[in-house]
């Protein structure tokens, strides 16, 4: 990272910090790349910030499951974000405690989060307020559980007995 791209990626976190004060709880810089640690009831207008500064695509939206880790909260979300005129990644991430896994959808800011956060929801169990329909995506309609969740039975087998056609999710895109 050049020594522009780190004073834009400084720039922008002060900013952020006027225009959300509060919001930010911590940043590190591994290998370069800026992670800011956002608080949960800011996180939908620190990252709306970011897409009006140039963050013009999010890459994805990735659930970590920190159960056995010596850590806050059992759950994060990582907003990974790029700006494609600027050459810039940046990581958003929200702490989610698991005794309350909702967060604001960001589906009004990307479309990309729409099929992002049902996956999220799907295999750990977020729940994105304000989703257009947060329905699973890659498990069946019938399964039970969050798949990729540290404590999910890996030897459960779940067989789908009904099928679901998926015609009509394809037509709302």
């Amino acid at each position: 990272m050049t020594h522009n791209e780190k004073q834009k990626l400084e720039e922008l976190l002060t900013a952020v910090e006027q225009r959300v004060p509060g919001a930010i709880e911590g940043s590190e810089r591994p290998y370069d790349d800026l992670v800011i640690l956002v608080k949960r009831a800011q996180c939908h207008e620190v990252l709306k910030f970011f897409r009006e500064q140039g963050f013009d695509l999010l890459s994805d939206i990735a659930g970590v499951d920190l159960l056995g880790v010596e850590h806050k909260d059992r759950f994060q979300l990582v907003y990974i974000l790029y700006s494609i005129a600027n050459d810039l990644r940046l990581r958003v991430k929200v702490n989610v405690p698991e005794d309350d896994m909702n967060v604001p959808s960001v589906s009004d800011i990307w479309h990309s989060a729409n099929w992002a956060e049902r996956e999220a929801y799907d295999m750990f169990g977020f729940h994105f307020e304000g989703h257009p329909n947060l329905s699973r995506i890659l498990c069946h309609s019938e399964f039970e559980g969050h798949a990729l969740r540290k404590d999910y039975p890996i030897m459960k087998g779940q067989w789908a007995t009904t099928s679901t056609d998926l015609m009509s999710h394809l037509e709302e895109e």
